[in-house]
């Protein structure tokens, strides 16, 4: 009687992969701190390379769960990892950075509103990650977030950054104009106000290589002049979040309209 191979211990390799792009990530945000810090002590292109690190680690943090889904290596540990990732990525290290930019010249409050960030980002992924089992999430299944997600809310937290660097003018740099956009910013990531996800936009078969083109330019546009990209980027997507409480508004009547329908005819 032939005897069963034991299993192999260990995972395999393709599993790693997704949870490495994540631990780089979070390393990226932690970086940009690094370059915050040094910037604060009069290296002012360190700004330039601090907001880099958290847009790159934006980047990754869009690639690790398309990776883990590619190589079939998706796991609650990886999911746990990528949360904590983005809270030091998102929340932590913005928080950091902003606070050093400008915040600190508050005569009061500066840290405060600066933490008002960081614990604002950490709610909401915990907000996210109690309800990931939950099959009672109107705002998922129709194919919408539930607030501003946190790589989008670091890029709002940044506008006044991105204007500093396009604008050269340092009354964008002023605390009384950072620190009420930052609560704002804070406010959106907590909020329930229902934001387009990638899963709700849908790009007719004709317009492909349009989206095609316009993927490809923005990408050049982000090489070439990334603030002002940046900047054009967080102010549409500002501009978009009353259409997409207008839509959530619509696919809810739709729904409930459906709801009603069967009642009516029993």
């Amino acid at each position: 009687m032939s005897k069963v191979p034991p299993a192999k211990a260990g995972i395999p390799f393709r599993a790693l992969v997704p949870n490495a792009v994540t631990a780089l990530a979070l390393c990226f945000g932690l970086t940009g701190v690094s370059f915050a810090i040094s910037a604060a002590y009069g290296n002012d292109r360190d700004w330039q390379l601090a907001l880099a690190c958290v847009i790159g680690a934006g980047v990754l943090d869009g690639m690790d769960g398309r990776i883990a889904r590619l190589l079939r290596a998706e796991s609650r540990f990886g999911a746990e990892l990528d949360s904590l990732s983005d809270n030091v990525a998102f929340g932590t290290a913005p928080a950091l950075i902003l606070f050093l930019w400008s915040l600190q010249t508050a005569p009061s409050f500066g840290w405060i509103a600066a933490l008002a960030l960081a614990v604002s980002c950490a709610l909401r992924l915990a907000r996210f990650n109690a309800r990931i089992d939950s099959a009672d999430q109107p705002h998922k299944s129709a194919g919408f977030n539930t607030g501003v997600p946190a790589p989008a809310g670091a890029g709002l937290a940044f506008v006044p950054v991105f204007l500093w660097l396009v604008t050269g003018s340092e009354w964008f740099r002023a605390w009384y104009v950072v620190m009420p956009w930052v609560l704002l910013v804070a406010l959106l990531l907590i909020s329930s106000v229902p934001t387009y996800s990638w899963s709700s936009i849908r790009i007719r078969s004709g317009w492909r290589l349009f989206a095609l083109a316009g993927i490809a330019l923005l990408g050049a546009a982000l090489v070439t002049n990334p603030w002002i990209t940046l900047l054009a980027i967080s102010l549409v997507y500002l501009a978009v979040l009353p259409f997409s409480v207008a839509s959530y508004s619509r696919v809810k009547r739709r729904r409930s309209a459906a709801a009603a329908s069967p009642r009516r005819d029993r």
